[in-house]
């Protein structure tokens, strides 16, 4: 394996090295807090309240789902094992309740399944080793391969069956809590009217006249709780981790079966892609003909924000595993649709239903006149108006690395109307959010983004350790979304800058990284203790980093790998050498002054590299890459011996 050794010194530390690494020594200490609070011993969380309904698996998995992502990263080895063990433990207090059967969702809806397995996605890709996640990767995968005995598949018509599917098979209807969808209702209220067809129902309040409210649950029930729905695409990552271990054919291929059937149903619908199909196979087949309607589609509820998401993840994962870069046109166009109908105007978050959420991400900008998009349709247009989704955007451009789609987020940035070159103080549960200002870094607009951006996630941990201090115990009995809010794990900031990735897609994505990082040490992932690292650039050709060890006394030794699934092939790599001259003689000036370096080319040739830090160094190589010219797969650690691609 080639090896590179860092020779210019660290003469003052990094402000952005230090910060980074007080962070991660923060998380450290909080997650522990967290965990002595609200799990018990064997893993699960300590709630005595209610679960009504189908809804609630996901909000238990929740707290925990960027765990494993801070152990990639460089966190203890006690991380993961806390991980794994939180896992388990939630997994037997959710079977107890009867939400799952043989460890996984009896059934509930991509949009929420989605939402707990970016969590076990975590876990395999941070120990692929470990055989018995490996096992439930591949039994959990094969729930929806056709022959499966679950019958969540149809490969005659193409589609997943119903809205609702998991390990006891396809489930009818959307929730018994919606048997009957009344005006009282008002949590619901700003998603408005699920069907808008229905005789004598057209707005909230028609909701409340005599039988209207049991005439719209059972047209739900029966319409929306049968057939295909876009959102089921998410369901392709569970087919994607699995193939991520032994690139098996039967992953694959149900992979491309499935993505080519609704690829095939946009490209009839003008190439935007519908959000419902029938039991027969047809778009359309219980809503009169037309493409949308489905549940979590683009009229109920969230539009855009569910479809969107589904779209993205389909084509991340079908682009995978057969690289073929038409397979972004099913999330590009719908992106395309929207931001087509743009308009300026002022934001009112009162008005959109994710207005709350806007609300913290554009803070005092929220005054201006800002470029709005419509996230939904019905039978009356497009409506329900927010910014446009930058998160949605950079990644589509982030995956594909091509130029129509970083103009598109170029274009839709410059005419966004809010100050977006600048780290706002918010954290969501994603979180994500802030890929905007990163992007400014990374084109050399924003020098002070490593800085800022590492303070404010210093300043969300400092946050939620307060509110775990502070919490009398109450928010454990009957809150299954106070853990979420609390979570101190921090690790969005943190992926942008040594993985070079932005979050994963929150509703069922896998995990993203352009590098990741071995401590040849301890032989396990992640930056050794002391090092840390800064993403300069990235792009199709080439990606340019900083690593930085700050340990005065001890060499750390750093294998980097290409991609996050080692499937890249990093061609050369560039970096600084010291030149003659330091440090100078003895008796020289009495100010310090900065060492003199030189570039150097070295051939790799492999998807990895050794680094190696003498004490108090630092290098900023430059990876010259061949994108995607090995298979992708789960990574363990990589020996010195072994035949590298």
């Amino acid at each position: 394996m080639t090896t590179i050794s860092a020779s210019t010194p660290v003469i003052q530390p990094p402000e952005w090295a230090v910060l980074q690494r007080h962070l991660m020594a923060t998380i450290e200490a909080a997650w522990r807090e967290f965990e002595a609070k609200y799990t018990g011993l064997d893993g699960r969380l300590r709630y005595h309240g209610q679960m009504f309904g189908r809804d609630g698996v996901d909000d238990f998995y929740e707290p925990f789902f960027n765990w494993p992502t801070f152990y990639l990263l460089g966190g203890s080895d006690d991380i993961l094992a806390a991980a794994k063990r939180h896992w388990e433990g939630v997994t037997r207090q959710l079977t107890e309740r009867g939400f799952l059967i043989d460890e996984y969702e009896r059934g509930y809806d991509w949009f929420h399944q989605g939402e707990s397995l970016v969590f076990f996605y975590a876990l395999c890709a941070a120990d692929p080793a470990d055989p018995a996640f490996r096992e439930r990767a591949l039994r959990f995968a094969r729930l929806y391969l056709p022959g499966s005995p679950t019958g969540n598949y149809d490969p005659g018509h193409r589609i997943i069956v119903a809205p609702h599917n998991g390990s006891g098979g396809p489930r009818p209807g959307v929730g018994e809590e919606w048997e009957s969808y009344s005006a009282t209702h008002l949590g619901m209220k700003p998603y408005g009217l699920p069907l808008d067809d229905l005789d004598g129902i057209r707005g909230w309040d028609d909701l409340a006249a005599p039988g209207n409210a049991d005439r719209m649950g059972q047209a739900m029930q029966e319409r929306m709780g049968v057939g295909d729905t876009a959102v089921n695409l998410a369901a392709t990552s569970l087919a994607a981790n699995a193939w991520l271990y032994d690139n098996a054919a039967e992953f694959r291929d149900w992979i491309i079966e499935y993505v080519d059937a609704w690829r095939a149903r946009a490209e009839a619908n003008n190439g935007l892609i519908p959000d419902n199909v029938g039991p027969g196979g047809k778009v359309g087949e219980l809503h009169s003909g037309h493409w949308y309607g489905g549940h979590y589609g683009w009229a109920w509820p969230h539009g855009l924000h569910s479809v969107g998401s589904a779209a993205l993840i389909a084509a991340s994962n079908d682009f995978l595993i057969r690289g073929d870069e038409s397979t972004w046109n099913l999330a590009r166009r719908p992106l395309d649709t929207v931001l087509a109908q743009g308009r300026r105007q002022h934001f009112d978050p009162k008005a959109s239903t994710l207005g709350h959420w806007w609300e913290g991400h554009l803070g005092e900008d929220i005054q201006y006149e800002i470029e709005l998009v419509p996230y939904r349709y019905s039978a009356h247009g497009w409506f329900d108006w927010h910014p446009a989704p930058i998160h949605f955007l950079f990644w589509l451009w982030w995956n594909s690395g091509s130029d129509s789609d970083r103009l598109r987020l170029e274009q839709t940035l410059a005419r966004a109307g809010y100050r977006w070159r600048r780290v706002q103080q918010f954290r969501d549960k994603e979180e994500a959010g802030h890929e905007a200002a990163w992007y400014a870094w990374l084109r050399g607009e924003y020098p002070d983004h490593p800085r800022q951006s590492l303070l404010m996630a210093l300043g969300q941990v400092s946050q939620r350790l307060a509110l775990i201090r502070q919490d009398n115990g109450a928010s454990q009995g009957d809150d299954i979304h106070w853990w979420q809010q609390v979570n101190p794990v921090a690790t969005e900031i943190l992926s942008q800058q040594i993985l070079g990735a932005p979050t994963t897609l929150y509703n069922g994505g896998l995990p993203a990284a352009r590098l990741r990082y071995w401590d040849q040490e301890r032989k396990r992932p992640g930056l050794p203790e002391g090092v840390a690292a800064l993403v300069r650039h990235l792009s199709n050709e080439g990606i340019t980093c900083t690593l930085v060890n700050l340990d005065p006394v001890r060499t750390r030794r750093v294998v980097v790998q290409a991609g996050g699934w080692a499937e890249d092939r990093i061609d050369q790599v560039t970096f600084d050498t010291l030149a003659d001259g330091w440090p100078g003689p003895v008796h020289g000036r009495s100010d310090v002054t900065e060492p003199a370096v030189e570039q150097r080319q070295r051939p790799v040739g492999a998807n990895k590299l050794v680094i190696e830090l003498p004490p108090l160094t630092q290098v900023t190589p430059t990876f010259h890459l061949t994108r995607r010219a090995y298979p992708p797969r789960h990574q363990t650690y990589p020996t010195i011996s072994e035949g590298l691609r």
